[in-house]
């Protein structure tokens, strides 16, 4: 379990970080799993060892991910310009248009989103207050409350829209690394493109998917 998550995150990775330091971190959470587990929960074991360990991962990960102060500035940049696009035309920007608009290349716009996401600042890889987790989102989760099922069934359906919205490929990289849990370079197998395409799909998913659903809390959609 710990190889199989860490291997879901190489993609962010950048130097000093590498495979094994993920593989460590996720050792960690694995005894820290094992020592606070508590079988009167009624919960899998499988199942909190999980969240443990992709929870040190991803702090592990996010630890060093620093983004320069221009690459900050890029991105709540394209995150203004995607609202206000969107909130004009009812669509949101491809790519290219919104690269255009923002005066920098395509390639520099899918910078901007990688960098984004290997810092959680957008990511909805992560659990926070602005990004829920897209992929138990995805898996259905079952809540003990009325309200949070209320809450989390509105999300899931809202999430749904927005996937549903988005561009065929993005949408395929989105169900079957969050769905199918394959790792990047399975998804470049299946769908005959580069790993590092797949990235940049899924990097631009991720953005459009956080800013539509950001908009919707913010009940302008």
């Amino acid at each position: 379990m710990v190889h199989k998550i860490a291997r879901q995150v190489v993609t962010y990775l950048k130097p000093p970080l590498s495979f094994e330091d993920m593989v460590s971190a996720g050792a960690v959470g694995l005894v820290r799993a094992a020592r606070d587990f508590d079988p009167a929960h009624k919960a899998e074991f499988k199942t909190y060892a999980y969240i443990r360990i992709r929870g040190a991962i991803l702090d592990e990960l996010r630890c060093w991910s620093f983004v320069p102060t221009n690459l900050n500035k890029r991105i709540r940049q394209a995150q203004q310009l995607t609202r206000k696009i969107t909130e004009e035309t009812g669509t949101a920007p491809s790519d290219s248009e919104l690269a255009e608009r923002l005066g920098i290349t395509v390639e520099e716009l899918y910078e901007t989103f990688e960098n984004a996401r290997a810092q959680h600042f957008m990511s909805l890889d992560d659990s926070s207050e602005e990004s829920p987790a897209l992929g138990r989102l995805l898996a259905a989760p079952h809540s003990n409350s009325p309200n949070e099922h209320i809450e989390k069934a509105e999300l899931v359906e809202k999430l749904a829209e927005a996937i549903e919205q988005l561009l065929e490929k993005q949408r395929q990289v989105v169900l079957l690394y969050y769905q199918q849990q394959l790792t990047m370079k399975q998804i470049a197998e299946i769908m005959e493109i580069t790993e590092s395409r797949v990235s940049q799909l899924h990097a631009s998913a991720l953005f459009s998917l956080s800013t539509k659903l950001r908009q919707w809390k913010d009940g302008r959609l």
